[in-house]
């Protein structure tokens, strides 16, 4: 009797951690997309300001709406204030300066930064959960700091943006934010559903970024006369897929996955935003490239498969 029940016990174990596997799998092909999505956007319809405000609100407006439906749970200040500090981490901080870094730099550039986040998330874990750094996962971070490096060192300002260096030093600190986000997020996303969470965070990042928007409203093209519906599209996509569907769906990963191996999966937003991006023309080919994204991405592989205290 016991061996079965051990055995429907891990069946159930396997189950939900496959619910987090496709989660965070989605959450990042669209987190993918949007980096290119979100180039256009701020190159012609909005200011950065302008587009985290818009966002914000709109995710705010939606996951309050569907909270009125569902049942209402109450959150601990000591948990609220850790979902305040995972907004202003994991959303103000990381997502303003996304916005700030695509005027700089490219997509392709910007989405090989983010492929950092693993060997980011292990150093963190390191310092505040003690987890140990092995000498695998200090190869790890030599072959994604190579990968960085090589990318610095091949940068050409006229080929692909305005100040390449300034915007991947602007993403490397966007990532350490997020990878702050996905370490002290767990604790909560595992006690509340993911709409409570979502409604609380979006809440408190709306009211710091809706009056920041709202002083550059005057500017947003795509709110004036010469408004596009190329814009609108991608404002949706920003508003509703890349925000409030994709953060919904990485902390409901979180339930089921540690914080290392939620961050593996952004080792996919590389391929997906490259080769977007370079489709329509946002990016040129160019040799460092691939060589960058295979030492970053093997970085990041090496230190997910480091034997860890805590498996998923």
């Amino acid at each position: 009797a016991r061996t079965e029940v051990r055995s429907v016990h891990e069946c159930t174990q396997k189950e939900e951690k496959w619910k987090g596997h496709v989660a965070v799998l989605c959450a990042n092909l669209i987190f993918g997309l949007n980096i290119p999505i979100s180039k256009a956007l701020l190159s012609q319809w909005m200011t950065p300001f302008g587009y985290m405000a818009s966002r914000t609100l709109a995710a705010s407006i939606i996951f309050w709406v569907i909270q009125s439906f569902l049942p209402k749970e109450k959150v601990s200040p000591k948990d609220l204030a850790i979902i305040a500090m995972g907004g202003i981490m994991g959303f103000v901080v990381s997502q303003s300066l996304t916005a700030i870094s695509l005027q700089y730099t490219s997509p392709v550039y910007f989405s090989l930064i983010v492929a950092l986040s693993p060997l980011v998330v292990m150093l963190l874990a390191a310092v505040f959960l003690k987890e140990p750094i092995t000498g695998k996962k200090m190869a790890g971070v030599v072959l994604g700091i190579a990968g960085t490096l090589l990318m610095i060192t091949q940068i050409d300002n006229s080929a692909s943006g305005k100040n390449n260096l300034w915007g991947i030093f602007l993403a490397i600190i966007s990532v350490t934010a997020f990878s702050v986000y996905l370490i002290i997020i767990r604790s909560v996303a595992q006690k509340y559903t993911t709409v409570t969470q979502m409604k609380w965070m979006f809440l408190f990042a709306a009211i710091i970024l809706v009056p920041l928007g709202c002083t550059e409203y005057s500017e947003q093209a795509l709110f004036s006369t010469s408004w596009g519906w190329s814009g609108v599209w991608e404002l949706a996509f920003v508003a509703i897929l890349a925000t409030s569907v994709a953060y919904f769906l990485t902390p409901f990963g979180m339930k089921y996955l540690r914080a290392t191996t939620v961050s593996v999966y952004m080792n996919l937003q590389p391929i997906v935003s490259s080769v977007a991006a370079i489709c329509v023309g946002q990016d040129s080919f160019s040799w460092d490239k691939p060589l960058a994204a295979v030492l970053v991405i093997a970085g990041a592989y090496v230190v997910s498969t480091s034997r860890a205290k805590e498996t998923a």
